[in-house]
């Protein structure tokens, strides 16, 4: 019966503490994944953080001007071809002269697609550029 004296505290008995735990910073550290280099290059602004954004800027700036060609001459050529040969100017097409069917109304829709194919294919580049950001280092 002594044992069951020692199990169970007295009235003057401390009851006894769950042991205690040391937590080391150290340990949760070590579980963390490793750094992402890309993007703590650009969140610090390293000369390599700038020059993949200036990779991007320069890639959303040549699909612009690639665009913009295509414009250009797209529409541009309309009134040249017209100057040039006066008789396809005179065309009628349900009533409605040729220059203004094309230049009036079928430039819209043309300005329309070009500009749905600008945001497709800068979305692409920013894709391209976010997986490259997010791409593990070898």
């Amino acid at each position: 019966m002594a044992a069951d004296d020692q199990s169970t505290p007295g009235p003057g008995d401390e009851p006894a503490l769950p042991r205690r735990t040391r937590v080391v910073l150290g340990e949760a550290a070590a579980r963390r994944r490793p750094a992402d280099r890309p993007g703590t290059d650009l969140a610090e602004q390293t000369p390599v953080g700038e020059a993949l954004v200036r990779g991007l800027m320069r890639a959303q700036l040549a699909l612009a001007l690639r665009l913009a060609l295509v414009v250009v001459t797209g529409l541009g050529a309309l009134p040249l071809l017209f100057a040039v040969a006066p008789g396809v100017g005179g065309v009628k097409v349900f009533g409605v002269y040729l220059p203004w069917l094309l230049l009036g109304l079928l430039s819209f829709p043309f300005l329309i697609g070009v500009g749905w194919a600008y945001v497709r294919w800068a979305e692409r580049n920013e894709n391209d550029f976010a997986a490259l950001i997010r791409r593990p280092e070898p």
